[in-house]
């Protein structure tokens, strides 16, 4: 037979042993999101670049929550930071830069995204980096196509490589 001391000391092992794992869990805010996916995307059709950033959401977006991007800028000068609203029932979010310049193979570029409830309180900081496979001047000058009808650009006629004696008209940094 057992001890009744015996089960009150057990039960008093495991009710410690409970309560020191619970005091180990990380108590702080639970995430909203995690980064599912990063891209660099050259739109060669278009001489367009933009940096890609998709969020899983966690937990339920609730109603009024916005997301502010943070991004360094690669052609130099202040970060670039753009906003947008979230919306109840997605599944995933979806940020997109604007078009780029000067971007550089294999330097990485800073990204913050701030996850914001309705009143404005921050409710998450995400911090990544993009880091592109290829440089920016893979890239025509202007875009090899203009119209629905995917007619030729015209400031290209003489130019089917799609480079210009100009250029794209940007002066990088160094």
């Amino acid at each position: 037979m057992v001890n009744p001391v015996s089960r009150a000391a057990f039960a008093l092992a495991v009710f410690t042993a409970a309560a020191l794992v619970g005091a180990c869990r990380d108590t702080g805010k639970q995430a909203l999101f995690e980064i599912s996916g990063r891209l660099v995307v050259f739109n060669y059709r278009e001489a367009t670049l933009t940096y890609l950033v998709t969020l899983n959401p966690l937990r339920p977006i609730e109603e009024g929550q916005t997301i502010t991007t943070t991004m360094d800028n690669p052609a130099g000068g202040g970060p670039l930071v753009f906003s947008q609203k979230l919306f109840v029932g997605h599944t995933k979010v979806t940020i997109e830069s604007p078009e780029l310049e000067c971007v550089v193979k294999d330097r990485p570029y800073k990204v913050a995204i701030t996850v914001k409830s309705k009143a404005g309180k921050v409710l998450q900081t995400i911090e990544t980096t993009m880091v592109s496979a290829q440089d920016q001047d893979m890239l025509p000058d202007r875009p090899l196509v203009v119209g629905s009808g995917y007619d030729p650009n015209p400031e290209l006629a003489g130019h089917p490589d799609g480079r210009l004696p100009g250029g794209r008209g940007v002066t990088c940094p160094a």
